[in-house]
């Protein structure tokens, strides 16, 4: 009797595990058959693009517009996209990252003792150009400037362009004198800056300081060549 409870026990565990195998069966071949809806793929948003379009020489169309505060992204993007050799030229040295204080400090500007004015594909959605003055604390008449050109956007007259609005904004800041300080290996803008009548104000072991005056806004002065020369180089950032 014993033997017959244990084979009749035995005969209902099989037929639970062959019954418990054909519905996990069952369940596998629903899942297979019966796929979920695939979820369509929705494009990521793109950045806001705005700026006052520009027609630069190659017929190229950018955006121009005064940095902000929340472009600190696109420039450390900008800065990534530079090669070696544009980046000592623009830092006078060796840069291989911005940290997060000097993005803030080139994007944080005030817009009237520090100007930052870039340039944007709106192709891309990328920063391409960014031209810059910082006023001398001790002649508010006086600043330094910067121009900065992605590798694949200079020599398009971008950084011209840029320096033009740039010495408008100036102007209206009151400010009358740019100095510059360029790599002395910089033939490129060393001989733009001789043309727009730069006067050489020092030297130091691999750099020459420059002075350009601002002609008054109704005169064709800086604007006028600033607009007419090649940017195959740029000068180095402040």
């Amino acid at each position: 009797m014993f033997n017959h409870y244990v084979h009749a026990a035995l005969a209902r565990e099989r037929a639970s595990d062959l019954q418990a195998k054909a519905q996990a069966a069952r369940r596998a071949r629903l899942t297979r058959t019966r796929r979920p809806p695939e979820t369509p793929s929705i494009p990521r948003p793109r950045p806001a693009m705005d700026g006052t379009p520009a027609a630069l020489r190659d017929g190229s169309t950018v955006l121009i517009r005064q940095v902000r505060g929340t472009d600190a992204p696109m420039l450390a993007d900008g800065f990534a996209r530079l090669s070696t050799r544009s980046r000592q030229l623009r830092f006078l040295g060796p840069k291989k990252m911005l940290s997060g204080a000097e993005l803030r400090y080139l994007t944080e500007v005030d817009h009237h003792d520090h100007e930052a004015i870039g340039a944007l594909s709106p192709a891309e959605g990328r920063g391409v150009g960014i031209a810059r003055y910082i006023r001398d604390a001790d002649d508010p008449r006086a600043a330094e400037i910067a121009v900065t050109i992605a590798d694949d956007w200079q020599g398009r007259g971008l950084g011209a362009e840029l320096l033009a609005r740039l010495s408008d904004r100036a102007r209206q800041a009151g400010i009358c004198r740019f100095t510059a300080t360029v790599s002395a290996d910089n033939v490129a803008m060393t001989g733009l800056l001789w043309k727009m009548g730069a006067k050489t104000a020092g030297r130091s072991r691999g750099t020459v300081e420059y002075e350009v005056t601002l002609e008054p806004a109704d005169e064709c002065g800086l604007d006028r060549w600033l607009r007419c020369m090649d940017d195959g180089s740029v000068l180095a950032w402040p």
